[in-house]
């Protein structure tokens, strides 16, 4: 019989098209078919796993990234899929929604924690543990971020299921009253099963609304 890192290893090869050996050390990980196709592009390699519920690519150094979908309940997935092939870090490439007067459309938010309203962390920890990444995976990226002079926020995201929420002036309230600086449906998901399975996790979340 199998154990929990043998399920685990098929399912992720499964899932993503490419046989887990393959991946390196570093995990990118998105939602956006185009950010995949940028990367082979950029690398000159193929892309695994077409037609299926995820794609991947690697390059000749072992960087890889993932196309896990939307939601947090794919990125609880991959997360614990990821965990057979113990990466040093993964950093999750995400956008969401801006909620600050001082956050505009294409800036930058390296979440410095996220609030677990997406109820998928629910299952791994109490709701009292916080959703945090990893300090010295985010400060390797914050002095990348301000090597290249990119501009970039710091603050607390806001992660949930509802994919309309714009018009529910209660939970917009709610919201203001948190002071959260963005809004999306994965990054404490990530966080929190990047926890759970002593992954190194992080996540830089392009504002692509307001």
């Amino acid at each position: 019989m199998k154990d929990k890192k043998e399920i685990a290893f098929d399912w992720l090869k499964r899932y993503t098209g490419t046989d887990p050996d393959k991946y390196g050390d570093w995990i990118l990980l998105t939602n956006f078919q185009n950010y995949v196709e940028k990367f082979a592009v950029r690398f000159n390699v193929e892309i695994n796993g077409l037609g299926g519920p995820m794609t991947s690519a690697i390059n000749s150094e072992g960087l890889s990234i993932i196309n896990f979908g939307i939601g947090s309940a794919n990125a609880a997935t991959i997360m614990d899929l990821l965990s057979c092939i113990n990466p040093k870090g993964v950093l999750f490439l995400g956008k969401c929604g801006g909620l600050k007067k001082t956050t505009d459309i294409g800036h930058f938010i390296l979440p410095t924690a996220a609030i677990r309203g997406e109820g998928t962390s629910n299952d791994y920890f109490p709701k009292e543990v916080p959703a945090m990444p990893s300090f010295k995976l985010h400060k390797y990226v914050s002095d990348i971020l301000v090597d290249k002079k990119i501009e970039y926020r710091t603050g607390v995201v806001y992660s949930t299921n509802r994919r309309v929420w714009e018009h529910d002036e209660k939970f917009k309230k709610y919201l203001r009253k948190v002071r959260v600086m963005g809004i999306d449906m994965e990054t404490a998901t990530v966080f929190i099963t990047g926890f759970s399975n002593e992954i190194n996790r992080g996540a830089l979340l392009l504002v692509s609304d307001t």
